[in-house]
């Protein structure tokens, strides 16, 4: 009986690119966010700048990862 569940082999191949489109999407969302303030409430805007500042902690991340993959490479 062959045995079904192997798993998949590690293709690490195009990591760098869905980081870098991860990164590009981050940041698309970051603007429209900031557009978005034009008319927020005070407290939305306290929560958009506060998810905006946790979207920048984790391009960071994103991008330190990148690096790392790239060398890796």
């Amino acid at each position: 009986m062959p045995n079904h569940n192997r798993p998949k082999p590690d293709d690490r191949s195009d990591n760098v690119e869905k980081i870098q489109s991860n990164i590009q999407n981050t940041i698309e969302n970051m603007e429209e966010a900031e557009e978005s303030m034009a008319t927020a409430s005070e407290e939305q805007k306290e929560q958009i700048q506060a998810k905006n500042e946790r979207r920048r902690q984790t391009i960071k991340g994103l991008r330190e990862e990148a690096s790392d993959e790239a060398h890796d490479q």
